[in-house]
């Protein structure tokens, strides 16, 4: 059952692509920005390492304004490549340690089944935030969902996430934390 447990020590958030002209196209984008940025502060409030990606910045802008005030502490790259799994990300994911990862991000047909099919291949546990990631079409989201899920990844959402990471109630951290979940 561990792997479909969260846990703080074991785990890092990874957001792929939330870029200004991407979310333009989407549907479902300002959910995934609220959902992520819900998803940063938990990182931020439980020391989570955060990776952040952003597919050909030139063509696509950079990560929205609301996210990108929010990371204080991430790493953030630029890629060519649909899967962020290439060597300067890869080295990036290593130096964290964990093996535990939640992805939320653009588009979940496309870089996010790239990325999570990868990191699967590699050892990780992946775990997708379901309403943290999007497509321009509901098809091609529930078409990118049900592969990453053939391949062993935990489809989940974002409160899901919150509660496991957190594991109780009381503690400091879930009283700043369950604010955010409304």
């Amino acid at each position: 059952m561990d792997k479909f447990k969260l846990n703080s020590e074991e785990t890092f958030l990874l957001i792929i692509d939330i870029q200004e002209r991407l979310v333009n196209a989407m549907k479902y984008g300002e959910q995934v920005i609220d959902k992520t940025d819900i998803l940063i502060s938990t990182a931020e409030e439980l020391n989570m390492p955060v990776i952040v990606t952003e597919q050909y910045p030139k063509g696509l802008g950079s990560t929205v304004p609301q996210l990108e005030s929010k990371l204080k502490s991430g790493k953030k790259f630029e890629k060519m490549n649909f899967s962020v799994y290439i060597d300067e990300i890869k080295n990036a994911i290593e130096e964290t340690g964990r093996k535990k990862v939640i992805i939320t991000g653009m588009e979940t047909h496309v870089c996010v089944f790239q990325t999570a099919r990868d990191l699967i291949n590699n050892g990780y546990e992946v775990f997708i935030a379901s309403d943290g990631v999007c497509s321009r079409t509901k098809q091609n989201h529930l078409n990118g969902l049900d592969l990453i899920k053939s391949m062993g990844a935990v489809i989940t959402n974002t409160e899901t996430i919150i509660f496991d990471l957190l594991g109780k109630a009381g503690t400091p951290e879930f009283k700043v934390l369950s604010k955010l979940i409304k």
